[in-house]
């Protein structure tokens, strides 16, 4: 079998080297036999069907189709033109003449796709076991369950049999697999990546998921794959600007630890701990965060409304076919009949009240981390208590979509047992190249090798929040520092972390007197100055003027030198403001004036 590597940059490079794509399908398909698991496909592309798809392609062009060449598998709900979509349910199956949307727009990058990959039948589930077609087995140990509901894709992704797959996510679906098989998975921001063209399970909450041998990969692909869709009422547009460095400082909210639920797995437990260690060596600052009414959220995912809506989705072909469910989704689906639309709204409410008690808990922090699952189970233990065991493993899951907010899952270390241990990292709508900046940094901290392959993670390329999309940088000397408490202003005009620098050295920085906010005054004097740390951050044009209109005085806007030549617009002081003031320029920047300020 070929050695050639999957990741996105190793194969383009194997491409620019003369490697023919022929060889690359070959590759992907002698993976399969290899991997000797019926569970992971239910429907695959023929050699010939695969060469007609290359053959369209044309040219080698990485700039033209960022994704040329790349093989990617489509969870069976969503759909392939030609190929069947069964929702893992044969009775239900249908040929689509037209691809998803997202189907779409990956195949227009370039990518092939190889097939249709197993399910929990209609998205109902996060163990993986829930298909009539066979299980497939978890790529770094088969005793234990694949994770749902997005099974195939997942451990099609971990054995390097495609570069990608596509998922979908309404409970975890696209982030508990990740977890349990070593890849990375990407859960958007609701609406970020259209659903048209999938088969629903909850359609307020479902998402399409990516995942990926890494982050880089991850992040390229829901790049390629975004962008609003008039066909889809759920769209929204959400920034996918280049991956670019995570802000030095950020405030990290982890469960408290009185309220972290491992279910009696010790090795998970200090998984996680080590993770959190990792995260702090990587300049986050922990904090602490009560989970309860995270919990009670995630509690209403299985409960009135949104099973209701898992009901709707499919109720004529249920009514119809009820004996063609598998029994642990009938059951789940069918309760839906003993609710009325007294219970549905219950749940609304609760959900809207839970919503304005956390919205100021979410803001507080940067991002969350939680672990990704809180334990793993063997195909014999869900299979012996399907429920349960399906209800512990989305502690961590299932109140990310009712909330509202983005993640990334991404593997961390192996535990003292040898398993896979991975967390999850979460941030508020939109926020996604946050949250990935963060995961590439802790995965490449890791060690790892990918998936199931042996593979070692590529060489991290360096970086860049550079962009020719008219966005405007903006330097920040103070209380808008990354982790400072004005930075979440910046993130709600929807800036991005550029990099940390200094000014020329010509200035000199000043602790302003009778702030609210404490807050550093910049103020340019030439001879006598010093280089001064500095962050800069990078705003929409859309956003910049009113960003600025906000700013009171005596600070203003007007241009700095750097220290590598170039000018960028910043924070400055009027003249007026220095009344009162005192002189901290020997500290170098506020980040290093507050520390030494604070007793030891």
């Amino acid at each position: 079998m070929s050695d050639i590597r999957f990741d996105i940059g190793s194969l383009h490079a194997a491409y620019e080297a003369g490697t023919g794509i022929a060889k690359v399908i070959d590759t992907a398909l002698a993976r399969i036999e290899a991997a000797d698991d019926p569970g992971i496909f239910i429907h695959l592309a023929t050699r010939a069907e695969l060469l007609a798809q290359a053959e369209a392609l044309g040219l080698f062009d990485p700039v033209a189709k960022p994704l040329w060449g790349i093989p990617f598998a489509v969870k069976d709900n969503i759909d392939v033109a030609g190929m069947p979509t069964t929702a893992a349910c044969a009775e239900y199956a249908y040929v689509p003449t037209k691809d998803a949307t997202v189907v779409a727009k990956l195949r227009a990058a370039g990518a092939l796709v190889l097939g249709k990959t197993n399910l929990d039948q209609f998205a109902t589930g996060l163990v993986g076991v829930r298909t009539p077609w066979p299980i497939p087995r978890n790529a770094i140990d088969p005793k234990l369950v694949p994770g749902g509901s997005s099974s195939g894709s997942a451990v099609a992704t971990a054995r390097g049999i495609v570069s990608f797959a596509l998922g979908t996510d309404t409970a975890g679906s696209g982030r508990i697999p990740a977890g349990l098989n070593n890849i990375v998975g990407l859960k958007p921001t609701v609406g970020a990546l259209s659903t048209t063209g999938v088969v629903p399970a909850c359609r307020t909450l479902d998402c399409v998921s990516v995942f990926a041998l890494s982050v880089d990969d991850a992040y390229a692909v829901f790049g390629a794959a975004t962008g609003f869709d008039p066909s889809d009422p759920y769209s929204r547009s959400v920034s996918t600007s280049p991956l670019g460095p995570r802000p030095p400082t950020l405030t990290v909210g982890v469960p408290a630890s009185a309220d972290r639920k491992f279910f009696g797995d010790a090795s998970m437990q200090v998984g996680f701990e080590t993770a959190l260690a990792a995260l702090e060596t990587l300049g986050a600052r922990l904090v602490e965060i009560p989970f309860s009414d995270f919990y009670a959220t995630a509690d209403l995912l299985y409960e009135g409304a949104w099973v209701a809506e898992r009901y709707a989705a499919i109720l004529d072909f249920f009514e119809a076919n009820e004996a063609a469910l598998h029994p642990v989704t009938r059951k789940i689906i069918g309760s839906a009949r003993n609710l009325s639309a007294a219970d549905a709204f219950r749940g609304l409410y609760a959900l809207q009240a839970y919503k304005a008690r956390l919205a100021p808990v979410i803001a507080s922090v940067d991002l969350f981390c939680v672990p990704t699952a809180p334990t793993h189970y063997t195909v014999d233990a869900v299979l012996a208590d399907p429920i349960a065991t399906n209800s512990r493993l989305g502690t961590y899951t299932n109140f990310v979509n009712l909330l509202d907010m983005c993640g990334i899952a991404v593997p961390t270390g192996t535990r003292d047992d040898g398993l896979p241990m991975g967390v999850t990292l979460l941030a508020a709508a939109g926020l996604d190249g946050l949250v990935a900046s963060v995961a590439r940094d802790l995965h490449a901290a890791s060690g790892l090798t990918l998936g199931a392959t042996g593979w070692r993670q590529p060489i991290a390329q360096p970086v860049s929040a550079a962009a020719a999309d008219g966005s405007i940088e903006l330097v920040v000397v103070g209380a808008h520092l990354s982790g400072m408490p004005l930075n979440g202003q910046l993130k709600e005009a929807g800036a991005r972390f550029c990099r940390a620098t200094r000014t020329a050295s010509s200035y000199k920085l000043f602790e302003l007197a009778g702030q609210a906010t404490p807050k550093p005054g910049l103020v340019r004097v030439g001879n006598g100055g010093t280089a001064i740390e500095v962050e800069v951050w990078r705003l929409p044009a859309d956003a910049f003027g009113h960003f600025v209109a906000a700013i009171p005085p005596p600070l203003g806007i007007g241009s700095i030198e750097l220290d590598d030549g170039s000018t960028a617009k910043g924070f400055l002081v009027e003249s007026v403001g220095l009344l009162g003031a005192s002189d901290i320029s020997s500290f170098g920047g506020w980040r290093r004036f507050l520390s030494d300020r604070v007793p030891a």
